[in-house]
């Protein structure tokens, strides 16, 4: 994974959405780490900052992880510009889930 690299859409801000589960991902400018806020669906209004490890894979795809303080794992399959998102994410009672989505970029962070 990438952690010297600095990750191509840092300074940027993304939702996700996934029918029943909509977020945001805010990418610092300055390191990898990520500001996530859940806008839409049961665990609404959920928000932290976590460090992300990332690595771009072919066709514009980049894998995206981190671990939450809850000890919940998420994996996300990105592609920017086609505006698509695969999650994986395992809660602390190992429940495991698999999404797929759209994703479109909000903002630019300063």
């Amino acid at each position: 994974m990438s952690t010297e690299t600095s990750f191509p859409f840092a300074g940027r801000t993304f939702e996700v959405d996934y029918g029943d589960l909509v977020a945001t991902n805010a990418y610092a400018a300055d390191k990898n780490s990520l500001t996530y806020e859940i806008t839409g669906g049961p665990p609404k209004g959920a928000t932290a900052t976590v460090a992300f490890e990332w690595k771009e894979l072919d066709g514009g795809n980049f894998v995206i992880s981190w671990q939450e303080a809850d000890g919940s794992t998420v994996v996300h399959v990105d592609n920017f510009e086609k505006g698509l998102s695969l999650s994986f994410f395992t809660t602390p009672k190992s429940d495991f889930y698999r999404l797929s989505g759209t994703l479109r970029a909000l903002a630019v962070r300063k």
